[in-house]
């Protein structure tokens, strides 16, 4: 009778072990065909762009030691880097205890103490029974079967949302250099926006004072003065707002290099004029794009932590199957470990929490419908990695068109403010000609000086989109 029970155990375990299959869901697939986003991009325009991978650390492309110092900090001290860590040292905890699961699990235990039993719950009558010294010693140790590959799923899931913790690590880095590039450029560029604007005031405040003079010698009205009184303060009041901007600029790079205002480093203060990027910015292509960008890694390991989910909600349609063993022993203290103390048990155990079935269906459609979010999320993020590149790329190329316009616009005024300084010097033209002349070449220095701070942070922006800068796991060399 015995054998046949134990047959009959084996056989509905195997036949249960064939449902395993069950929790096996098709391979996730985006509903996004990517096919043709795999090749150049459509902004790549020759000249501007090259074909080659995006190097990994970038912003030396600026040779600027500076920047790089600044990088380097921030790689090392920037709190939303260090928030980033703690998750994934986070996760990878998680990730131990899902993994120890398939280890077996012991326990030790001894427990002394004073006791007496209950007389009328014995059925031993109504007088008071003895106090004595017991004790309860056991040792056990147990395994969990993993017919049916919840386990297994449950370690998927955690290793994937390291994954995914590791991914989101490598978005902020690229967010941190990204930003602190732009933030260290912009300051520079607002340097030189500063004293061209300054070069302008000090121009127009010599018109002002020569119309001063024409108006005293009878030669012009008081309303041109007040005219033009009128235009310097306007130039003036550009000065302060541009002044504002660079502060908040390094306030902004003290924040991320994890420094308080006062700290920042004076290089970073002193910069006169931007780094730039004068040779055609690297790339590469569709495909590099969707493997370097750490939003998708992100959103494609998270997807695969649902749907391993799944499996582990699944799991719990079937029994479990725990391997056991435990020795003991317990009885009164005084005949500690004696023969008739010891006891031991061996040998499976089976639990299927059958009325609960429902329930374990309801939290399968729950985790089905998050693995159907993720996979929404994952083809969101693809798509706006996408368009992102596509449209860094076309904006700086049309801002680089428009900065050639606004370089020969400035040339042009050059000339002619040079050609009437010779007119002047030939008594040919007025000096107020000449200021104004020169205002214009001035006006247009400004323009250029403006869309250069612009072209910086298209470049950036760009580098950015692109997903460059995740691979350095370690601070910045």
């Amino acid at each position: 009778m015995r054998r046949l029970v134990r047959s009959g155990c084996v056989a509905a375990i195997i036949a249960l072990s064939g449902c395993a299959s069950l929790t096996d869901h098709p391979k996730i697939r985006s509903q996004i065909d990517l096919n043709g986003s795999r090749g150049a991009f459509l902004g790549n325009e020759a000249g501007v762009f090259a074909g080659s991978d995006v190097p990994e650390d970038w912003w030396r492309m600026y040779q600027d030691p500076t920047l790089d110092r600044l990088v380097q900090d921030a790689m090392l001290a920037n709190t939303d880097l260090r928030v980033a860590a703690a998750s994934l040292v986070r996760s990878q905890a998680a990730q131990r205890l899902a993994s120890a699961a398939r280890e077996p699990q012991t326990s030790l235990g001894f427990t002394p103490g004073i006791s007496r039993e209950s007389a009328e719950e014995q059925l031993k009558g109504t007088e008071p029974l003895p106090s004595a010294w017991v004790y309860n010693l056991q040792a056990s140790v147990s395994y969990q079967v993993d017919l049916f590959g919840q386990i297994a799923r449950s370690v998927e899931a955690a290793d994937a949302d390291v994954a995914a913790s590791q991914a989101a690590r490598d978005a902020v880095r690229v967010t941190v250099i990204a930003e602190t590039t732009r933030a260290y450029v912009e300051a520079c560029s607002l340097s030189r926006e500063i004293r061209v604007s300054l070069r302008q005031l000090e121009i127009q405040a010599r018109r002002v004072a020569l119309t001063q003079r024409l108006t005293d010698g009878g030669r012009a009205i008081d309303l041109d003065v007040v005219r033009l009184a009128a235009q310097e303060d306007q130039l003036s009041a550009n000065v302060p707002q541009l002044v504002a901007r660079k502060k908040v600029a390094l306030f902004r790079l003290a924040a991320l290099t994890g420094r308080t205002p006062t700290e920042l480093p004076a290089a970073a203060e002193s910069c006169q004029e931007e780094p730039r990027i004068n040779s055609p910015l690297p790339i590469g292509d569709g495909a590099a794009l969707l493997g370097r960008r750490p939003d998708v890694r992100q959103a494609e390991r998270s997807l695969r932590a649902t749907h391993a989910r799944v499996g582990v909600a699944m799991g719990d349609l079937y029994p479990k199957v725990i391997l056991g063993a435990s020795i003991g022993s317990a009885g009164l203290l005084k005949d500690a470990l004696d023969a008739g103390t010891n006891k031991f048990s061996l040998g499976p155990l089976i639990s299927w929490q059958f009325p609960n079935r429902s329930n374990a269906k309801a939290r399968i459609l729950e985790q089905q419908a998050d693995e159907e979010a993720a996979s929404a999320r994952f083809d969101g993020v693809l798509l706006t990695a996408l368009k992102e590149t596509e449209s860094a790329l076309v904006v700086y190329a049309r801002d680089l068109d428009a900065r050639a316009s606004l370089e020969a616009a400035r040339r042009k005024t050059q000339r002619a403010a040079a050609d009437i300084e010779r007119l002047f010097a030939g008594g040919r033209q007025t000096f107020s000609a000449v200021l104004d002349a020169t205002r214009s070449s001035i006006e247009s220095e400004q323009a250029v000086a403006a869309m250069d701070t612009r072209l910086a942070a298209d470049q950036v922006a760009l580098f950015l989109a692109l997903g460059g800068g995740w691979q350095s796991a370690s601070p910045v060399r």
